[in-house]
Formats: C-alpha cells, structure tokens, sequence
C-alpha cells in the first residue's frame, strides 16, 4: 500500500508502482448477485451445470462485474491523507485478455502513468492497472484509470 499526504504529492509520482492490492475471492455468490444487480443472466455466469460444458470449463464472471472489481482493489493500493474528495473520472482503455472463473481470486497492481493539476483545485491521476488471477499467467483486466482528487 503507498500512503501520500496530499493529493499535490502524486505530481512528482509519475512513473512509480504503487504496489499491489490484497486478494479478492470472486465467488459464484458474487457473480450471482452481479447478474440479478445488472439483469446479466447469460448461462456462461449464471448457470453451473451448463457453464461446465461451455468455452471455460465453467462459470465466470461478467467483464463489467470484473471491471467494477478494481475500486474496492484501488482502494488497498493508494490512501491519500487529506483529502476532501475523490472523483472516478473514467477509463481510457479497458481490455479483458482472459476470464475470471467463479471460485478464483484476483488482485490488481498498479502504476501512475500521469498526474497534472485540474481546475478547481484538483489533481488528475492516470493509473494503469493490470487485474490478474492466482495461478494465472494471462492477465484478465488491464485498464487505465482515471480519478480526480480534490484538497480545499
């Protein structure tokens, strides 16, 4: 975990490694609950017995559900001390290379590819990040973030 005290501080980070996050079960449960949240029911997430004879061998989780999975994962890589408040400003790339099978477990590392100042007083960060799962080799998420910090 990398620990700042001010937003300002990510302007002389550009290029660091963050680190990694903790891992995260992605359990059936949790691709379950995605689908009724989304109304996502395809068979390849939602239906065991079937999914075991499909493409994977099994059932796995939904692209966005494993996109959404990179906040709570972000968040145990970057605290920023005195802060007012964080904004998700979007992605610029987002690819997913391979799935996540339901029962496996995922962490995230993460590098700052970019940070600039933003009116209002904000910081833009631009993070790339890599998703991968335990005893993978491919990675299933890469994604460049990109959240705005604000300090009064």
């Amino acid at each position: 975990m990398t620990t700042i005290a001010h937003p300002k501080d990510l302007l002389t980070m550009i290029g660091e490694d963050l680190g990694s996050s903790p891992w995260l079960d992605v359990t059936q449960e949790r691709i379950n609950l995605f689908a009724d949240a989304t109304d996502d029911h395809q068979w390849i997430h939602v239906d065991v017995e079937r999914a075991k004879d499909g493409p994977f061998g099994g059932p796995i989780a939904h692209g966005y559900l494993t996109l959404s999975l990179l906040i709570p994962l972000w968040t145990e890589i970057l605290v920023i001390e005195e802060i007012d408040m964080a904004v998700n400003y979007g992605l610029n790339k987002v690819r997913f290379p391979a799935p996540v099978p339901a029962g496996s477990r995922v962490q995230v590392s993460a590098t700052l590819a970019d940070a600039e100042e933003v009116p209002g007083g904000g910081i833009q960060a631009t993070i790339d990040t890599v998703m991968r799962v335990e005893n993978a080799d491919k990675p299933v998420c890469i994604a460049q973030m990109v959240h705005r910090y604000y300090k009064a």
